[in-house]
């Protein structure tokens, strides 16, 4: 299938510090995928590389198989949705809207503009200014003001942040929705693992400006390429050099036949609504979670359990 993007090599240096290493990706026309990783590890600054508002030390962007390292933002047929969203306050909804088609002298933007609030279930408040709009309500607006213009490649800079956790989780489904309805390739940054694992058609995982893994939700899960990768994705148990995750964790007062275990205390037990995280210290201090249904979590603080496992649901990493 066609890229849209390709990253090959990209680099970022800023003095004393290079914030992206050697990055390579493809995307494929119409999909939606994510960057994720912590707090500086690189994913926004390779955002902005892509978006052009800032230069590569080395390597290249290629839009549609073409190198645009020395194009300005205006000059790519990619849009950037902010976190903070970037309205204009003295626009209403749809002069905010329409104001990249007034830019680029569109001849139908009004109309254009009315069917990008119809996508974002906003037609109702095309009259209101920023300042009369719910957080919800804003980033929608931003979603717009992007979706109108039809880029090759829309790009989103944590969006969903300072929405509340509700509001970000019917979010999630609406960005998905609008993905597949407009057919516009997505490209997400997030550092939130059930945000990136719900949205994506593929995701990298980045680290230290490095991108570690690459890959659908259920690859990158299911099968870590690394010792971050399995940590970031999700809780993860160490027992010695081997990685278990706390679903796979199961806990009794005897030891199953054929199964790995570990002998541990109870030190609590967290309820969360339809599971229970049950945690344990081993004998050798270390601290371990199984994350268990309500029926079985019959256990007492203190109390002397086995934490075991299958062969088959570890993880090994060199």
């Amino acid at each position: 299938m066609e890229a849209v993007l390709e990253l090959c090599g990209v680099a970022k240096d800023y003095p004393g510090h290079r914030a992206v290493d050697s990055v390579s990706l493809r995307l494929e026309r119409g999909g939606f995928y994510s960057l994720l990783g912590p707090s500086g590890c690189g994913k926004t600054t390779t955002l902005r590389m892509i978006g052009g508002f800032e230069t590569p030390t080395s390597g290249e962007v290629r839009l549609n198989g073409v190198n645009v390292n020395a194009l300005r933002p205006w000059q790519r047929d990619v849009s950037t949705v902010f976190q903070n969203y970037a309205l204009f306050p003295h626009l209403t909804a749809l002069r905010n809207v329409e104001f990249g088609l007034r830019e680029r002298r569109a001849p139908d933007y009004a109309a254009r503009a009315l069917r990008a609030l119809e996508l974002v279930q906003l037609t109702a408040k095309r009259d209101s200014l920023p300042a009369q709009l719910s957080g919800g309500e804003k980033q929608r607006v931003a979603l717009a003001r992007s979706l109108v213009l039809e880029p090759q490649l829309l790009l989103l800079d944590e969006p969903l942040a300072a929405l509340d956790p509700r509001l970000r989780k019917q979010m999630r489904a609406e960005l998905k929705a609008m993905q597949r309805q407009t057919g516009i390739t997505f490209l997400f940054v997030t550092h939130d693992q059930e945000e990136a694992l719900s949205l994506s058609d593929k995701l990298a995982v980045m680290n230290r400006g490095r991108i570690e893994q690459f890959g659908s939700p259920e690859e990158v899960y299911l099968r870590p390429a690394t010792a971050f990768v399995a940590g970031f994705l999700g809780g993860m148990n160490w027992f010695g050099n081997t990685g278990v995750r706390p679903e796979s964790t199961r806990v009794t007062q005897t030891v199953p036949q054929g199964a790995r275990a570990r002998q541990g205390t109870v030190e609590s037990i967290l309820f969360l609504g339809n599971y229970v995280h049950l945690n344990a210290r081993l004998e050798d201090g270390k601290r371990a979670v199984a994350e268990l249904t309500r029926d079985q979590s019959r256990f007492a603080e203190g109390e002397t359990v086995w934490l075991h496992w299958q062969p088959a649901d570890e993880l090994h990493f060199k």
